[in-house]
């Protein structure tokens, strides 16, 4: 199995699981689980491709990792109450790993089309975050990657990893891997946050 494959699987159960989990604290009904799971888990690749020029077709040839998203989801959804409460208190993980998995991968896929480093950076970031935007989005939520603890910055940086050349072996995309989920999951326990600036209940002169 191919790296570029490996962490393909390995993002796809992460947020298949993780639009499930948040689709079924929305309350939504089975159609409503299965709908978000798999925007979740191949939102991300369809809005790279086609910022990279890949035709959007493509997810249609994808009918192993589709099978794998659909075992998760239907895992998710059929466990026990009790263990998917006890799950959510790992949420975040999923979430770090996917993103980790993901970056990377798109950052592969990108690498592989002989893209320039920008396109490289760009495939790693949208491929990372944008299952997660259509999820939160769908769920009526807030954006998580725009407005929460940094998320986004850990995909445009394992994606300049591989663009530069950082990181080319499998133990270095393992590394940037583990690197990505474990300071993804620092971010979340210290709250890191990007500057922002807030407007509310602050009158504008005149």
């Amino acid at each position: 199995m191919e790296l570029f494959d490996l962490f393909s699987i390995i993002g796809t159960i992460a947020f298949a699981v993780s639009g499930a989990l948040v689709a079924m604290e929305e309350e939504y009904d089975v159609l409503g689980v299965v709908v978000l799971g798999l925007a979740t888990a191949f939102g991300g690749g369809i809005i790279r491709n086609i910022l990279i020029g890949v035709p959007v077709t493509t997810i249609w040839t994808q009918g192993p990792l589709m099978l794998i998203a659909c075992i998760s989801i239907a895992a998710a959804f059929l466990v026990p109450v009790s263990w998917i409460r006890h799950w959510k208190k790992g949420e975040a993980w999923f979430d770090a790993i996917g993103l980790g998995a993901f970056a990377i991968q798109g950052a592969l896929y990108a690498v592989k089309m002989n893209h320039p480093a920008s396109a490289v950076a760009v495939a790693a970031l949208l491929t990372g975050v944008g299952g997660g935007i259509i999820r939160d989005l769908l769920a009526g939520r807030k954006p998580l990657v725009l407005q929460d603890e940094i998320y986004a910055v850990w995909a445009l940086i394992a994606g300049l990893a591989i663009a530069f050349g950082w990181s080319q072996t499998t133990t270095e995309m393992i590394i940037l891997f583990l690197l990505v989920v474990v300071s993804r999951m620092l971010s979340v326990h210290y709250r890191w946050r990007l500057p922002r600036r807030s407007l509310k209940n602050k009158p504008f002169a005149r």
